[in-house]
């Protein structure tokens, strides 16, 4: 079957390569794809947003199977669109992607259902958030509604912070804003989460702990993610249990009695307190770098994994997962988070000898006539597995230390809670 995979970042370069291992995958088209994809995929320089000229694309390569790797074409109702045609889309349709669309829409899920989470006010004037502010306990978190590309989060310690984070969403750093959440910051350790799920059953996928601040030690600014470890070191079977019964069963029964279909993956973020989960946030697709992560563990053929979800039999597959312990470091431009050059060339990096356990996913990478040059803040994904989480650090530092980019800086601490 031809296969077409929707994003260019590290997440669609992992999904692309393990689909590229399947003896039931015949060719793979990225939309647009990367530097990385190309050596194993067709790119296609398309705006996946258009999905009409995506449709006509897919029948004329004869693609059977579309995997949407980031949220915005979902939010935006792909899956809707196509919908009764004879290209199958997995991932979640519209109403079930308000899930990530909206943080309020899922707030409101989460209070009628009990599900555990933060408390929270839903502000609808920057008035009126000042006003509430003043007389809130700190620190606190602040969330843009819509879609922030994982940036709309601001961990508030003071008033002041508080003020400039209202202003900058009220004033569309992340585009219209209506309204604003304000949450109690909750104290404990972060924890992701993953299933797949057909519409009727899921399974689980991995967990992870993803590294969102800049800096070592977790300082500084949040970014789309630094680094990530997997499996997480939190996970047992008594909060698995939590998870499923407290969180998860009870969203997924809200999105039925709302006539959505969720087929694909569900990303549940997750506070872990004194052995109790707390849902911070959905993502509607695969975390990004946890996807590069989880994926190298995985034993069963993925493409199996994706077309059972579209075709509703997932209780008719297994899922298995290695025990090994997988580490991802993401090489970034320098500057990143703020502003940062791309275009800067990364010299040898197809001379750089991977061993079996070794992976380097491209994430703002493309290839030009003169080599590859960067083309985002989170430029390069180093993967290694291993049976200790030391020895795969070490050896995905190693990496990036032999590629030597003068323009990359990373943090050399991911993982340091389970090391």
């Amino acid at each position: 079957m031809n296969v077409g995979i929707i994003g260019s970042g590290g997440r669609e370069h992992a999904i692309c390569y393990m689909l590229s291992k399947s003896k039931k995958v015949s060719k793979i088209f990225c939309f647009p794809g990367n530097a990385g994809t190309s050596s194993i995929a067709q790119n296609v320089d398309l705006n996946p947003d258009n999905f009409s000229e995506l449709e006509k694309n897919c029948i004329e390569k004869e693609i059977k199977l579309l995997v949407v790797g980031p949220e915005k074409p979902l939010v935006n109702g792909i899956v809707d669109y196509f919908k009764g045609k004879s290209i199958k889309v997995f991932g979640p349709d519209k109403i079930s992607s308000k899930l990530e669309g909206s943080k309020i829409f899922t707030k409101k899920i989460c209070q009628k259902n009990n599900i555990p989470t933060s408390k929270f006010k839903i502000c609808e004037s920057l008035k009126e958030t000042i006003s509430y502010l003043k007389y809130s306990n700190f620190p606190l978190v602040i969330k843009a509604d819509g879609l922030a590309s994982g940036k709309g989060v601001y961990i508030c310690r003071n008033f002041d912070d508080a003020k400039i984070a209202s202003e900058e969403i009220f004033n569309g750093k992340f585009g219209r804003a209506d309204q604003i959440l304000v949450e109690e910051f909750l104290d404990g350790e972060e924890m992701s989460y993953f299933i797949v799920t057909d519409g009727k059953n899921f399974k689980f996928f991995g967990s992870a702990q993803d590294h969102k601040r800049v800096g070592e030690g977790d300082k500084g600014k949040n970014t789309g993610g630094m680094g990530c470890y997997s499996p997480s070191r939190l996970l047992t079977k008594d909060l698995e249990f939590k998870i499923q019964t407290k969180i998860i069963e009870p969203t997924l029964n809200a999105i039925n009695e709302r006539r959505g279909v969720y087929k694909g993956f569900l990303y549940v973020g997750l506070m872990i307190k004194n052995n109790d989960p707390f849902l911070i946030e959905f993502n509607v697709r695969m975390g990004d770098p946890e996807c590069q992560t989880i994926l190298p563990t995985l034993n069963t053929d993925l493409f199996d994994v994706l077309i059972s979800c579209c075709d509703g039999t997932l209780n008719q597959i297994n899922i298995n997962f290695s025990k090994l312990k997988s580490i991802c470091v993401v090489l970034c431009s320098k500057g990143y988070p703020e502003k940062f050059e791309n275009n800067i060339k990364i010299k040898d990096l197809d001379q750089i000898s991977l061993l079996e356990n070794q992976n380097i996913f491209h994430a703002g990478t493309l290839k030009t006539k003169t080599g590859i040059v960067s083309n985002g803040g989170r430029v390069l994904n180093f993967v290694s597995t291993s049976d200790n989480f030391s020895k795969s650090r070490d050896e995905t530092i190693n990496l990036i230390k032999k590629l030597n980019w003068e323009n990359g800086y990373f943090r050399r601490d991911i993982g340091h809670k389970v090391i």
